[in-house]
């Protein structure tokens, strides 16, 4: 059955359905046309048994001239009979027999008897007796009529019901293909136009039918469908041809510094800054591997984070503590103020984030680095500002797309891949990740974790210096 074409199915349950309905239409118009035949027998042979009786009660002519007086009753008889059983009176064209068995005339005396079919020289009729007093005796009157023209009804609509309904139903089935052809054409065409879809174009959309029914809010789903697998087919093709280009860049430069050191015979200084060059490139590439890696499990949704409970103080004195050395060499400084939370996160990966974002301020800002912690309701927001021209028109809002960087900064080291993750991070906590321009100039890139809890109050700066420092942090902020 699940081989059968779905036109094809829904014709053939359509037609049993239509032919059950027939069938029972059939049924219940052929018993209703018998019983109102039945009826009209029934009602004739009363006022037939009636006019009888008046006739036997007047006792001035016999049955032999008897003629009914109702209509269409001319092929009606009648008998009468005494108490013993013999033939009282009749009409002509009856034999001697008398017309009721011994039981029927015993039951007869007692009230009115209705025989439903009984046969009277050879043809089925109707009998009613009825009992009656005359001339000085009991007296049974038995009426007939001829079963025949009913039979004949009955047999005439049988035979047109069971000669119609069969074409009745083939034009019904015929209709039903018909229709469901018609509601299936769309989805025939979408099928179609899905099949010449290329998986290198998915730019083209299925037609979608005028009607707003369940097909065509099944075109819209499939369309919205292919929408979304042509843009994660874009971004799989961007991030391919940027991963690709990102791991081009260190490998030649590794291959031109170990081709160079093997050609020219050099100094150990010499050799000793090429393998240090090497090692930088190799440190980068691996760097890149492990962004990638754990872009990866992000999109799988199966980075596992093993939360704790952590002060976010300690964090960032971590990190202002690692990146000071390097922000010294580059004549800059890093400040941070805290406020003393408690919250749930991963710490590894919390401190991978927010690494992420001071080596973005290092790279591509200038001035001081401020590292400020703010409680923002049920969240814990971390910001990282710095003081340089910030992020060009229009960039903040893709800042943290992968292999995102601006122009100026694309010549520079870097994969683009830091903002990312510090989103995929946050997001995976719970939380959310922003950036922007301050009015006073640079950038502030931040990222938020829910439910923080405030602790006790207390500085995790080194000394007045870092204090004195975090708070034009919160000045700026």
């Amino acid at each position: 059955m699940s081989r059968i074409p779905l036109r094809t199915r829904l014709t053939l349950v359509f037609a049993g359905a239509m032919a059950l309905v027939l069938a029972a239409t059939g049924f219940v118009l052929y018993n209703r046309l018998g019983s109102s035949l039945d009826h009209a027998i029934e009602q004739g042979l009363r006022a037939r048994a009636a006019d009888v009786a008046a006739l036997v009660q007047q006792a001035d002519s016999g049955l032999r001239d008897y003629r009914p007086a109702s209509p269409g009753a001319g092929s009606g008889f009648a008998q009468v009979l005494d108490g013993r059983g013999r033939v009282f009176d009749q009409t002509s064209g009856l034999g001697r027999d008398r017309l009721l068995g011994i039981q029927q005339l015993r039951s007869a005396r007692d009230g009115n008897v209705l025989v439903s079919r009984a046969t009277e020289q050879g043809e089925a009729v109707r009998l009613l007796a009825v009992p009656v007093t005359a001339q000085g005796q009991r007296l049974v009157v038995v009426v007939g009529a001829s079963l025949g023209p009913r039979d004949q009804a009955l047999a005439d609509l049988r035979q047109e019901l069971l000669l119609g309904g069969p074409v009745a139903l083939l034009f019904a089935s015929l209709i039903g293909y018909l229709v469901a052809a018609a509601a299936l054409r769309p989805v025939e065409r979408m099928r179609a136009r899905a099949d010449a879809i290329s998986a290198s174009d998915l730019s083209e959309r299925l037609p979608v039918p005028p009607a707003r029914d369940e097909i065509a809010s099944l075109g819209e789903t499939l369309n919205e469908l292919l929408g979304r697998i042509e843009t994660a087919r874009k971004r799989e093709r961007t991030f391919v041809a940027d991963a690709s280009h990102e791991l081009r860049t260190p490998l030649a430069l590794v291959r031109a510094e170990v081709e160079l050191a093997l050609e020219h015979p050099q100094s150990n200084v010499t050799l000793q800054a090429a393998l240090r060059s090497v090692g930088e490139e190799a440190d980068r590439l691996s760097q890149l591997a492990e962004d990638l890696l754990l872009l990866a499990r992000l999109d799988e949704g199966v980075l596992p984070l093993r939360v704790e409970e952590v002060e976010l103080d300690a964090v960032v004195d971590g990190m202002t503590t690692r990146f000071e050395r390097r922000a010294r060499e580059a004549g800059r400084h890093i400040e941070a103020d805290v406020s003393g939370l408690l919250v749930g996160v991963d710490r590894p990966r919390l401190e991978q984030a927010l690494a992420n974002l001071i080596e973005n301020a290092l790279r591509h800002g200038s001035g001081t680095i401020c590292v400020t912690v703010a409680e923002r309701g049920e969240r814990a927001e971390i910001h990282v500002t710095d003081e340089g021209n910030g992020f060009p028109d229009g960039f903040a809002a893709r800042a943290f797309e992968r292999f995102s960087r601006a122009d100026d900064a694309r010549s520079g080291p870097g994969a683009g891949l830091g903002l990312a993750i510090v989103r995929m991070v946050a997001e995976a906590h719970g939380g959310e990740a922003g950036a922007a321009n301050q009015n006073e100039g640079g950038a502030d890139v931040w990222l938020s974790i829910p439910h923080a809890q405030a602790a006790a109050p207390r500085r995790t700066g080194r000394g007045l210096d870092r204090r004195s420092r975090g708070q034009s942090c919160m000045h700026r902020s």
